[in-house]
């Protein structure tokens, strides 16, 4: 299963202690070479992806793709989605919703950090979603509106 991710779900989960998760579900992860230059920002964050041979950097050839996607998205996620289309993924990892909105127009599949979580949860890697999402929220301080965690939560059982 080809796999490609935005910067956001690597580095969530780098930053909560679960980027394994990914390695287990997907078993490898492509990403390009924006998202790898994203994520290297941080030194703490490049030297542990450097770790994960299950994490592969890929060129984008599609540049006109890109160039068209530049128009409204950042440069990763411009990749993320480009290089998910040329390799014909199976899933694209991306939490922005304007990048999510862009990928389905194309015909992408998309999940994000909680589509990851859920997954992981049905595969028996987690036990919960909701302590993972509290790390999410105070940990790698990400944003996730009530609204949103408390439909996931419901969803699955968890409240």
């Amino acid at each position: 299963m080809i796999v490609v991710s935005d910067t956001s779900p690597i580095t969530n989960l780098l930053r909560i202690g679960r980027i394994g998760l990914l390695r287990d579900l997907f078993e490898t992860v492509i990403i390009p070479q924006a998202v790898y230059r994203e994520v290297a920002f941080l030194e703490d964050q490049r030297i542990a992806i450097a770790e994960f041979d299950w994490i592969r950097t890929m060129p984008v050839k599609n540049i006109r793709l890109v160039d068209q996607l530049l128009l409204t998205l950042d440069r990763g996620e411009a990749e993320a989605i480009a290089l998910s289309v040329e390799l014909s993924a199976k899933v694209l990892l991306i939490d922005e919703a304007a990048g999510r909105n862009e990928a389905e127009r194309l015909g992408l599949e998309v999940t994000g950090l909680l589509g990851v979580l859920i997954r992981a949860k049905e595969k028996g890697l987690i036990p919960k979603v909701e302590p993972e999402i509290q790390k999410l929220l105070t940990d790698a301080r990400f944003w996730l509106s009530e609204e949103l965690i408390q439909a996931v939560l419901t969803k699955i059982g968890e409240k």
